[in-house]
């Protein structure tokens, strides 16, 4: 992984090179940022900066060894550190782990990262088959982290410890820790990254270098997904709207934005105005069958287009990102059926759907009861 290969964000990978340039790179640094955004790949591209042989004034060079290693992560003075399945208390006594089983889970990790560097926790569950486990950094991981890190570096250069997702820490493992990322090994760096530091011990965050890793904005994820291939620019427009700021969602949404969630919103606000309610019970029965990542996603979907209302209700056209087509009927349902407070009041059930989701609500319910106050709405409207 290089910075080169990384969407934008050239404001935090200039601050990252000078840090190592200046020699003001911190031993422990926290890499944090909203889910889908660089967090991940920057603290990769990093390291890959750090074991380059040559590197050069904005990047590594991509062409030594350690750079083609990194590449596969397979850099032996690389070591990650996730979260795994939670072991007995009897298990979690012993002393060492089954050398197959970490073989097993470091292998998949370094598959899920390079084919989903923007993945979350959740597209890692999936990915491992971890569904209804639940998972943490044992005690006896963190005394595994303790013991390589007391070794000296393979090739005699730094030597890094990647932790991914350390919310998961449990807390004796969180506090077996502190020391060693106080008071390091000479040319040890201590790499955190999360989307949620809000869940990190206080005194864990205390030791680190806060490095914030903003979401992509909607040129960055539309220029990627053109200049990669994985989009035309009309998709990469709408699913750049839609993925507000997530590399992660923009991947998913890119073969389905018109079918999945567009047009989809259209028809379902369409139904609504029409007090259509076969057809909203239909849909709702299509809505409990979709994956719980594209429930959520309709639902954002549906909070986007309200936002652009919001925005054509007060003149702020300037800020409107949608297009075409989608700004047809931004703008007419707008003018025909809602309000500045009517969306409002819209806006907020949209996220009162969406927090019962993420909760393990009942998918059917959610959408026939958020239909049914749609529904309504536009009935006292018209």
């Amino acid at each position: 992984m290089q910075f080169a290969s990384i969407p934008g964000l050239p404001d935090i990978k200039e601050n990252l090179i000078n840090a190592v340039k200046n020699n003001h790179l911190a031993h422990a640094l926290l890499f944090y940022g909203p889910e889908g955004s660089a967090n991940l790949t920057m603290a990769l591209a990093l390291s890959t900066y750090l074991f380059c042989e040559n590197p050069g004034e904005n990047d590594s060079c991509g062409q030594c060894s350690p750079c083609q290693r990194m590449s596969r992560l397979v850099l032996p003075d690389l070591n990650f550190a996730m979260p795994s399945i939670s072991k007995s208390k009897k298990d979690e006594e012993k002393e060492e782990e089954d050398d197959d089983e970490k073989s097993d889970l470091l292998s998949n990790w370094r598959k899920f990262v390079l084919s989903n560097p923007y993945g979350n926790i959740h597209d890692f569950i999936l990915f491992n088959g971890f569904e209804k486990k639940q998972l943490n950094i044992s005690k006896g991981a963190a005394k595994k982290i303790i013991q390589t890190l007391s070794l000296k570096a393979f090739e005699g250069g730094y030597k890094i410890m990647m932790i991914w997702a350390p919310e998961y820490l449990h807390q004796n493992a969180a506090n077996a820790l502190l020391k060693i990322l106080e008071e390091p090994q000479p040319k040890t760096i201590f790499i955190l990254i999360t989307s949620h530091p809000e869940q990190l011990l206080t005194t864990i965050l205390s030791r680190t270098q806060k490095v914030l890793v903003r979401g992509f904005t909607d040129e960055e994820i539309q220029n990627h997904l053109i200049e990669t291939g994985k989009a035309d620019e009309v998709t990469a427009n709408q699913v750049s709207m839609i993925a507000d700021g997530s590399m992660r969602e923009a991947v998913r949404l890119v073969d389905q934005v018109e079918d999945h969630q567009v047009k989809q919103i259209r028809e379902w606000f369409v139904d609504c105005f029409k007090s259509d309610f076969k057809s909203l019970f239909n849909k709702a029965d299509s809505f409990h069958k979709e994956s719980i990542e594209g429930q959520k996603s309709l639902l954002l979907g549906g909070m986007n287009v309200l936002r652009e209302m919001l925005l054509v209700d007060a003149n702020l056209n300037q800020l409107v990102r949608t297009r075409g087509e989608d700004l047809d009927f931004v703008t007419k349902i707008n003018a025909s059926v809602f309000k500045g407070d009517h969306i409002d009041t819209l806006y907020e059930a949209f996220n009162q759907a969406h927090y019962h989701l993420e909760r393990n609500g009942n998918a059917k319910f959610i959408f026939t009861d958020l239909s049914m106050k749609i529904s309504r709405l536009m009935a006292k409207i018209s």
